[in-house]
């Protein structure tokens, strides 16, 4: 029978779910980061017990439960779709700047991907663990850099520069925070991660939805529909989701408390700021605005007294953060801005981007397309799938590359025995046993690992070990 620890965690101090998450990101903690983890964690778990849920009564209702999930979700994708084809705007994206606000709010959650899994890949030799360690092996992409979720959403990020998440407000980090408080403690929480991994395999309508309009955005949705096909009820992980919980409940024995303790892992899942929460909290105006607040700090003393707006410097303007609305206004009246026409008509917009832009690199792409979209509402773009096929009609499209071949010798010359990867492959064949094997290699798997080169390595390693 599994045991079950219940007894209180100690008293830390609490630093909040963009604290937690940081300190947990950067490797498995120490005594006093799993104490802060613990507290935090059972704060949120109070708080989730107060939160409605849809499972059903009994664990062996499920599997039907999920066919009917996945079917309702099918029917209200379809009926979005015809809406769409009778001409209704897009649902959630207004434009290309709101849905890379979007990528960029929940960057903390997708750039842990799978996390919560992380501390079962000690039970690799338990046949009822291994949908559950299968599940995170594929959030790992099983190794192969070009299927790696959270490298596909690094790289998501850094094409449309994106990348600077780290200092977004505590709610956004409130679902990595979670996961990753799971990952380091699984011994103590194994019926929650049981029932949050349930929760968060179920295909969601609004995953289906952005997937199509970032696509129609131009926005490569490849990370969002490979969502779609690996979480299908059929036999992806919302299956195996359900086999792992039926596997593994009649190992608990007949404790009362264990169904409660799914059901709340269940409902961790609707805690913190959620897609539709993040798309909901986009205002256009509000993000120029904020966007150049947060320059103003740098750029009140940089600017020569030559240049006046409504009679006072560009650096007046800039010293107080609360007057960059009315610069706006007064960018607008002076002819700097000239809203409702193409970008290029407008010379403030001259300073960023043209051939002598006196202001180039001030804006990141991200802040450009902000910008853009606030100066002019954006013609219709084509869609990303429609540009990649119009590269590969002009043959500039390569194929992707494909993973290294399966297997833990690797082609290598001689002159790579100093190379880490290389010496990795030396470490594993000295070892005495599978068991320290595997031991090794599950460190280089964290969520702070299996991305980079020795974890994606270790992956290919441990999946060939474990099968």
């Amino acid at each position: 029978m599994l045991q079950l620890a219940l007894a209180a965690p100690a008293a830390a101090a609490t630093t909040g779910a963009a604290g937690i998450y940081h300190a947990l990101y950067a490797g498995p903690p120490d005594a006093a980061t799993l104490d802060s983890a613990r507290s935090f964690l059972a704060q949120r778990l109070q708080a989730a017990r107060q939160l409605h849920h849809d499972l059903p009564s009994t664990p062996e209702q499920l599997a039907s439960w999920t066919a009917s999930r996945a079917f309702t979700v099918g029917m209200e994708y379809q009926a979005y779709l015809q809406a769409r084809r009778d001409g209704a705007p897009r649902r959630y994206f207004s434009n290309q700047s709101h849905a890379l606000y979007f990528l960029r709010h929940v960057a903390p959650t997708k750039l842990v991907d799978g996390a919560w899994l992380y501390g079962l890949l000690v039970r690799w030799d338990d046949p009822d663990f291994r949908p559950l360690i299968q599940t995170y092996l594929e959030e790992l992409g099983d190794g192969v850099p070009e299927k790696n979720h959270v490298l596909l959403y690094k790289k998501l990020l850094a094409a449309h520069d994106c990348d600077d998440w780290q200092q977004l407000p505590d709610t956004y980090f409130e679902q990595g925070a979670i996961q990753l408080a799971l990952a380091y403690d699984a011994e103590r929480y194994l019926p929650e991660i049981i029932g949050y991994n349930l929760g968060y395999e179920q295909l969601p309508l609004h995953l289906l939805i952005t997937a199509y309009e970032l696509n129609e955005l131009g926005i490569d949705p490849y990370y969002f529909t490979l969502h779609v096909t690996v979480d299908n009820g059929s036999t992806g992980h919302a299956h195996k989701a359900v086999q792992a919980l039926l596997q593994l409940l009649p190992r608990f024995g007949e404790h009362p408390a264990i169904w409660q303790r799914i059901q709340d892992g269940y409902r961790l899942n609707d805690l913190g700021a959620c897609t539709t929460s993040v798309i909901d909290g986009f205002d256009l105006q509000t993000e120029l605005i904020d966007l150049l607040a947060a320059k103003s700090h740098t750029g009140c003393n940089m600017h020569s007294d030559y240049c006046r707006l409504a009679g006072r410097s560009i650096n007046e303007w800039l010293s107080d953060p609360q007057q960059i609305a009315a610069m706006l206004t007064e960018l607008e009246n002076a002819g700097w801005i000239q809203r409702g026409q193409a970008p290029e008509h407008s010379r403030f917009w001259r300073l960023i981007q043209s051939e002598r832009a006196e202001m180039f690199g001030v804006f990141s792409a991200y802040e450009q397309q902000v910008l853009r979209d606030w100066i002019v509402t954006p013609a219709r773009v084509p869609s990303y799938r429609a540009r990649q096929r119009s590269l590969d009609t002009l043959g500039l499209h390569h194929a992707q590359r494909q993973g290294p071949p399966r297997g833990i010798v690797r082609h290598h010359r001689a002159d790579d025995d100093a190379n880490p990867l290389r010496r990795l492959e030396q470490q594993i064949a000295t070892l005495g046993s599978k068991q320290a094997a595997m031991q090794l290699l599950q460190g280089l798997m964290s969520p702070a690992q299996h991305h980079r080169p020795l974890g994606l390595m270790a992956t290919r390693m441990y999946r060939q070990l474990i099968d």
